[in-house]
C-alpha cells in the first residue's frame, strides 16, 4: 500500500514537472517575434518537449538541461521564465537578433555552466547576481550592446574558464577580483570603453592562455606581473594608451607565446633583442608606437607569419641587413615596416624572402638606391608599398614577374627611366600609383592588360608621348585615371568612353589638343573631370548633359569656344565648375551651380555677358522680337533606334539567325514570349537577342506595341538597346512579331542571384562593389525614366529578371511591356488600359497600393527597386518560403539593421580580406567596414519599400545616397590599403 502511494506521488510529480517545463518553454516561444526557419512551429503538444528542436533533456529525470538555438535569425526577447528551467546547464542563442536586457532571473540558474548570448542585440547591464551561478564555466556575451560597469562579484565564479565580453559598451575599470578566478584560461574584453590601469591582480591568473584587452582606453604601464604568466599563448593589448618599455626578458618569461599584439599604444624604448628567442612566435605586432633604435635580427623566428613594426621611430643607421635575416622566416606573409626612419639601400637579398609574402610595406622612410632586381622573386606579393622614399634609378623589368600583384604604390620617389613593358604582365593589378617621380618616355601599350584596374595614377612625371588607346581598351573596372602634369601630347583617345565606371579623369597640365571625345557621354559615373592647362578646342558637347554625376569640372586654360551650355546649370551634383581662360561667349546661366559665386569661375572669357550680379559682367544685348516671342517648346524627339545596317529584319532572317528558334538557343521565357540567342551573319557574326511574342497569349500584341512605343521614345545607357523590330508572317501564315536587342552575355541579374544547379559557381558570384554598381546603374535608369525624359515614365515591372548584364556587368533595365507614361493632368497607358484592371507587375515586387486599385505612380517603381535592392544584397527573393505570415523580406532586413547587416548578406557575397589590422587582431573575413556600408545600402532598400508611397524615397535621392555609399566605401578601401 505504501509502495503504491509512493509510485503514485512520483508519477503525479513528474506530470506536474512536465507541465511546468512545457509552460516555461511555451513562454519562451511567445517572446519570439520572428522565426524565419519555423523552428518553433513544432514546439507544441504533439510530442514531448524533450523532442522539440533546440531542447536537450537529461536521461534520468527528463528535465531540460540545455537550450541551443544558435544562428536561426530569431528576433525577440529572452523570457525571464527561463529561470524556471532549474536543471538548465546550457543557454546558447548565439548569432540571432535577441534584444532587451538579459533577464536578471538568469542568476537563479545555479546549475548553469554555459551562457552563450554572443552576436545579438542585448542591452542594459550584466545581471548583478550572475555570480550566484557558481557552476559557470563559459560566458560569451561578445557583440551586443551591453553597458555599465563589470561587477566585482564576477571574481567569485571560481570555475570560470572563459569570460568573453568583447565588442560591447562596458565602462569603468577591470575589477581586480577577476584575478581570483584561478581557473580562467580565456579573457576577452576587446572593443569596449574600459579605462584606468590594468590591475596587477590579473598576474595571478596562472592558467591564462588568451589575454585580449585591445581597443579600450587603458593607460599607464603594463604590470610586470602580466609578463610572468608563463601559460600565455596570445597577449593582446593593442589600441590603448599604454606606455613604458617592453621588458627585455619577455621571451624568457612567456615561453608559450605565439601572438603578441602591442600595436597602437605609446610604448617607447627599443625592441628587445631577446624577442628573437621566442621561437614559437606566429604574429608580432608592435606597430604605431614610439619605439626607437634598430630592428634586431629575427631570423630565428621560423614560424613567423606576420611582422608589424610600422609607424614608429625605428632607424637602421644605413644598414638594412636585418631584412636578410628574415629570409629564414619561410612562412612570412606580412611584413610592415612603413613610416619609420629607416635609411640605406634595400638589399637584393629581399628576393630571398618567403614566396608566401603577401604584403610588403616599407613606404614613408628614407630608403635610397635602386629597387633591387630580386624583388621579382616575391611572386606571392599582392601589396607592395614603396612610396615616399628616395628610390632612384629605374623600375626593374623583373617586377613584371609578380603576376599576382594587386596594389603597387611607388609614388613620391626619384625613380627615372621609362615604365617597363613588363608591367603589363601584372594582369591582376587594381591600383598602380607611380606619380611624382622622374619617369619619362611612353606610356606602355601593355597597360591595356590591366583588366581589373581601378586606379591608375601616372601624374607629375616627365612622360612626353601620346596617351595610347590601349590604356582605355579593357577598362570596365577603372574608377580613377590621372595623367596630370606631364608633357603628354596628341588627343584624348575616344576609347575613354569604354571606361563606364570612371569616377575621376584628370589630364590637366599637358599638351593635349583636339575636341572632347563624344564617347565620354558613356562615363555616367564621372564625378571629377579636369582638362585644365591643355590646348583642347571646340565646344562643350551636348552629350555632357548625360553626366549627371559630375561634381567637379575644370576646363580652364584651354581654347574652348561657343556658348556656355545651359544644361551645365542642371547638373544636380555640381559643386565646382571652372571655365576660366577660354574663348566662351554669350550669356552666363544664373541657376544651379552658376547661382553660387564661390562654386564657379568664368574669368578670362572676354565675350561673356549676364550672369549673377557678383560677376559684374555686361548686360547681354536683347534678342530680336521674333526670338523673344514665347513659342511653345518642342521637345527633341528620339527616334526608334534602328541600327543603320538593319532597318528591318524579316522572319526568314531571324529564323536563320536563331537556328530555327531552337531550344538550344532559348535563353529566357516570360509571360508574353520567349527570348532566343542569335547571330547575324550579315553583320560579321554579331550576337543578338530575339524576343518572340506569343501572340496566342492575351495581351501579347498590346505588349509588343507598348515596347515599340517606349523604345522609340526612350534612350539611356542603362536601358536595353533595341536594334530593330519584326512584324511579319511566318511560314505557316501566322502573325509573327519580335524585337531584336543587343545580346547581353552575362544574362539577367536573376540568374546571378539565383543560379540553377547547373549554373552554381562561386568563382563567378557578384562581389560587394559589383552589386553596388548594378544598384546604381538601375537607379540611373529609373532616374531617367522618372525625371529626365520629360513626362514621367513608370516601368511597372522592375525585378531581377528584367535587369540584364553586359560583358562588363553594366546593368540594363529591360521589358517595357507594362510601362506607362504619366502626364501632369492625366495618365495614359501604353500597355493595359487601366490600373484598375488587374494588378500590374510581379508578385513580391508590386507595391501594396496597386493591390488596392490605386493609380500607377513613380513611387511604385521605387517600391519595386527597394525590394530588388534588398534581394541583390541578401540573395533572398521576396517570395522565399521563409517569408510567410507577417514576416516579409523588408521585415527581415529591417530587423538586422543597423549592426547585423553582414549576417544577412548573400552567402556568395565575398567581402575583401584584411590580413592583419592595426588592433593586432586577425580580421578574418573583413566584414566590419564592408558590413557598415552594406547596412547603409540595405537601409535605402528598407526606405524605398515602405508601405506608404509618401514615406518612400524619390529615385534621385536614392541615387545620391548610393553615390555617397560608393564613395565612402572606395575611400575606406583605399585608406586600408594605403
Amino acid at each position: 500500500m505504501g509502495q503504491k502511494s509512493i509510485v503514485g506521488t512520483s508519477s503525479a510529480t513528474s506530470r506536474s514537472t512536465n507541465e511546468t517545463e512545457t509552460q516555461v518553454l511555451l513562454a519562451i516561444k511567445a517572446r519570439i517575434l520572428i522565426d524565419p526557419y519555423e523552428i518553433f512551429v513544432s514546439w507544441n503538444g504533439s510530442r514531448h518537449f524533450c523532442n522539440w528542436p533546440g531542447v536537450t533533456c537529461g536521461r534520468r529525470h527528463r528535465r531540460v538541461t540545455a537550450l541551443r538555438l544558435p544562428s536561426l535569425n530569431l528576433v525577440g526577447d529572452l523570457s525571464p521564465y527561463i529561470a524556471n528551467l532549474t536543471f538548465l546547464k546550457v543557454i546558447n542563442v548565439w548569432n540571432n537578433s535577441f534584444r532587451g536586457p538579459i533577464p536578471r532571473e538568469v542568476s537563479r540558474l545555479y546549475r548553469l555552466e554555459e551562457l552563450v548570448l554572443a552576436n545579438n542585440s542585448f542591452h542594459g547591464e550584466l545581471p548583478r547576481h550572475l555570480a550566484h551561478c557558481s557552476n559557470l564555466k563559459f560566458v560569451n556575451l561578445n557583440r551586443n550592446a551591453l553597458g555599465g560597469e563589470t561587477h566585482a562579484e564576477l571574481g567569485s565564479l571560481s570555475k570560470l574558464r572563459m569570460l568573453q565580453l568583447a565588442m560591447n559598451n562596458f565602462i569603468g575599470t577591470i575589477p581586480p577580483s577577476i584575478g581570483n578566478i584561478s581557473s580562467l584560461q580565456y579573457l576577452s574584453l576587446i572593443q569596449n570603453q574600459l579605462e584606468g590601469h590594468i590591475p596587477i591582480e590579473l598576474g595571478h591568473l596562472s592558467n591564462l592562455r588568451f589575454l585580449q584587452l585591445a581597443t579600450n582606453k587603458f593607460s599607464g604601464t603594463v604590470p610586470k606581473e602580466l609578463y610572468n604568466i608563463s601559460s600565455i599563448f596570445s597577449f593582446g593589448l593593442a589600441d590603448n594608451q599604454l606606455q613604458g618599455q617592453v621588458p627585455p626578458y619577455i621571451s624568457l618569461s612567456l615561453p608559450n607565446l605565439r601572438f603578441i599584439y602591442l600595436g597602437k599604444n605609446k610604448f617607447s624604448g627599443s625592441i628587445p633583442t631577446s624577442i628573437a628567442n621566442a621561437t614559437g612566435l606566429i604574429q608580432l605586432d608592435m606597430g604605431s608606437n614610439e619605439l626607437s633604435g634598430p630592428i634586431p635580427n629575427l631570423g630565428s623566428l621560423q614560424n613567423l607569419q606576420a611582422l608589424n613594426f610600422g609607424d614608429n621611430f625605428l632607424d637602421s643607421s644605413n644598414d638594412l641587413s636585418f631584412l636578410s635575416s628574415l629570409t629564414n622566416c619561410t612562412n612570412l606573409s606580412l611584413l610592415w615596416l612603413y613610416k619609420n626612419n629607416l635609411t640605406g639601400v634595400l638589399p637584393d637579398s629581399i628576393g630571398n624572402l618567403s614566396t608566401d609574402l603577401n604584403q610588403f610595406r616599407i613606404e614613408t622612410n628614407f630608403i635610397s638606391g635602386a629597387i633591387p632586381k630580386g624583388i621579382g622573386n616575391l611572386v606571392g606579393l599582392e601589396y607592395l608599398g614603396l612610396f615616399e622614399n628616395m628610390f632612384t634609378s629605374t623600375i626593374p623589368d623583373s617586377i613584371g614577374k609578380i603576376s599576382k600583384l594587386k596594389y603597387l604604390y611607388a609614388y613620391t620617389n626619384r625613380i627615372t627611366g621609362e615604365i617597363p613593358l613588363s608591367l603589363g604582365n601584372m594582369t591582376q593589378l587594381i591600383v598602380l600609383s607611380i606619380e611624382d617621380n622622374l619617369l619619362q618616355g611612353n606610356i606602355p601599350v601593355t597597360m591595356g592588360n590591366f583588366i581589373h584596374l581601378e586606379k591608375l595614377d601616372l601624374s607629375q612625371n616627365r612622360l612626353n608621348a601620346t596617351i595610347p588607346k590601349e590604356v582605355f581598351g579593357l577598362c570596365s573596372s577603372i574608377m580613377a585615371v590621372s595623367f596630370a602634369s606631364n608633357g603628354l601630347t596628341g588627343t584624348l583617345p575616344s576609347e575613354v568612353g569604354n571606361c563606364k565606371n570612371l569616377i575621376l579623369l584628370d589630364v590637366s597640365n599637358n599638351n593635349i589638343y583636339g575636341e572632347i571625345p563624344s564617347s565620354l557621354e558613356n562615363c555616367l559615373m564621372l564625378e571629377l573631370f579636369s582638362l585644365q592647362g591643355n590646348s583642347f578646342n571646340g565646344t562643350i558637347p551636348s552629350s555632357f548633359k548625360r553626366l549627371r554625376s559630375i561634381q567637379v569640372l575644370d576646363l580652364s586654360n584651354n581654347d574652348f569656344s561657343g556658348r556656355i551650355p545651359k544644361f551645365l546649370a542642371e547638373l544636380p551634383l555640381a559643386t565646382d565648375l571652372n571655365l576660366s581662360f577660354n574663348m566662351f561667349e554669350g550669356e552666363v546661366p544664373m541657376n544651379g551651380v552658376f547661382g553660387n559665386i564661390s562654386a564657379f569661375s568664368v574669368i578670362g572669357n572676354n565675350k561673356l555677358c549676364g550672369g549673377i550680379k557678383p560677376l559684374r559682367l555686361p548686360v547681354c544685348p536683347r534678342e530680336t522680337e521674333t526670338k523673344g516671342k514665347n513659342f511653345p517648346h518642342k521637345k527633341e524627339g528620339i527616334a526608334f533606334h534602328l541600327d543603320k545596317k538593319h532597318p528591318k529584319l524579316s522572319y526568314a532572317e531571324l529564323l536563320h539567325a536563331t537556328d530555327g528558334f531552337s531550344s538550344a538557343n532559348l535563353i529566357g521565357k516570360g509571360r508574353y514570349g520567349s527570348v532566343y540567342k542569335g547571330t547575324l551573319t550579315s553583320d560579321g557574326q554579331k550576337p543578338i537577342a530575339v524576343k518572340v511574342l506569343d501572340l496566342q497569349q492575351r495581351g501579347a500584341d498590346q505588349t509588343f506595341k507598348s515596347e515599340c512605343q517606349v523604345l522609340k521614345n526612350l534612350k539611356h545607357r542603362n536601358l536595353v538597346k533595341v536594334i530593330t523590330s519584326c512584324s511579319s508572317i511566318d511560314f505557316q501564315g501566322n502573325d509573327f512579331k519580335a524585337l531584336v536587342f543587343e545580346f547581353m552575355p552575362n544574362g539577367s541579374l536573376e540568374t546571378w542571384l539565383h543560379p540553377s544547379s547547373t549554373e552554381l559557381n562561386h568563382s563567378t558570384s557578384l562581389n560587394l562593389t559589383q552589386r553596388l554598381k548594378i544598384a546604381i546603374d538601375v537607379a540611373l535608369a529609373l532616374d531617367y525614366l522618372h525625371s529626365q525624359f520629360g513626362k514621367p515614365v513608370v516601368h511597372c515591372d522592375l525585378k531581377p529578371s528584367n535587369v540584364l548584364l553586359d560583358g562588363d556587368l553594366t546593368a540594363y533595365v529591360s521589358d517595357f511591356g507594362l510601362t506607362k507614361f504619366l502626364t501632369m493632368t492625366a495618365e495614359y497607358s501604353i500597355g493595359e488600359q487601366s490600373s484598375s484592371i488587374g494588378i500590374r507587375g510581379t508578385m513580391g515586387y508590386i507595391p501594396p497600393e496597386y493591390g488596392m486599385g490605386k493609380e500607377i505612380s513613380t513611387s511604385g517603381d521605387v517600391y519595386s527597386y527597394g525590394v530588388l535592392l534588398m534581394e541583390l544584397f541578401t540573395g533572398k527573393r521576396p517570395t522565399d518560403s521563409m517569408f510567410t505570415g507577417e514576416l516579409s523580406l523588408r521585415d527581415y532586413v529591417k530587423a538586422a539593421l543597423p549592426d547585423r547587416a553582414a549576417e544577412i548578406a548573400d552567402p556568395w557575397l565575398n567581402f575583401e580580406n584584411e590580413a592583419f589590422d592595426q588592433n593586432g587582431q586577425n580580421s578574418g573575413g573583413g566584414t566590419g567596414n564592408a558590413g557598415k556600408w552594406l547596412g547603409s545600402v540595405l537601409g535605402i532598400g528598407v526606405a524605398c519599400s515602405a508601405d506608404s508611397p509618401i514615406e518612400r524615397m524619390i529615385i534621385g535621392d536614392v541615387l545620391r545616397e548610393l553615390h555617397n555609399v560608393r564613395n565612402r566605401l572606395i575611400g575606406d578601401h583605399r585608406r586600408r590599403r594605403a
